[in-house]
């Protein structure tokens, strides 16, 4: 009997990492923000070992600042600007995703309810997979923290973990990318 894998599990050839706006200025008024911070440039050096595609927003830049120190040093390219609070505003970053074959998009950034629930609800609609890392997303408040996830859930995103995000992807354990993100997670 061949044993099946539920779809919802991630799938290196079909995912992508969307860093939303962890930008310098914001960060400071952000609940958990060296959490943020540790858990996105474990995502960050996770999909980079395992060769998956990273894109990262700013929202209105020359007000809000540029994406923070400790993110740029691990990120290659630059930042995908925008002026809507959904991603699906900043250029052809959707139709970059749909002509990579890229359906599974792991989601995180700032702010939960605003730019990233705004975008997650919109690739929903757009009829791609969406896993949120609810310890990689945060906002000022923990009310709108914990209604986003909420509402993200209620309307069909994925919610998990940094952690089980890189497991998902590696699949097996035993091999040079599993040592690699093993390293990355402790």
């Amino acid at each position: 009997m061949e044993i099946k894998r539920h779809s919802k599990i991630l799938r290196r050839e079909e995912t992508a990492l969307l860093i939303v706006d962890i930008q310098e200025r914001i960060l400071n008024a952000m609940l958990n923000k060296d959490e943020l911070i540790l858990n996105t440039i474990k995502l960050i050096k996770g999909f980079k070992a395992l060769g998956i595609p990273i894109y990262f927003t700013e929202q209105y830049p020359k007000g809000l600042g540029a994406t923070c120190s400790e993110l740029k040093e691990e990120l290659e390219g630059n930042a995908i600007q925008k002026m809507t609070f959904s991603c699906g505003g900043a250029e052809n970053l959707f139709t970059d995703f749909a002509n990579t074959d890229r359906k599974q998009i792991v989601a995180c950034g700032i702010e939960s309810h605003v730019c990233v629930q705004q975008t997650v609800l919109d690739l929903l609609a757009n009829g791609f997979q969406v896993d949120v890392a609810a310890d990689a997303v945060t906002s000022r408040k923990e009310i709108d923290y914990k209604i986003a996830l909420d509402r993200m859930r209620a309307n069909g995103a994925e919610i998990t973990t940094t952690e089980a995000i890189l497991f998902e992807l590696l699949n097996i354990c035993g091999t040079d990318e599993f040592k690699a993100v093993l390293k990355i997670v402790k």
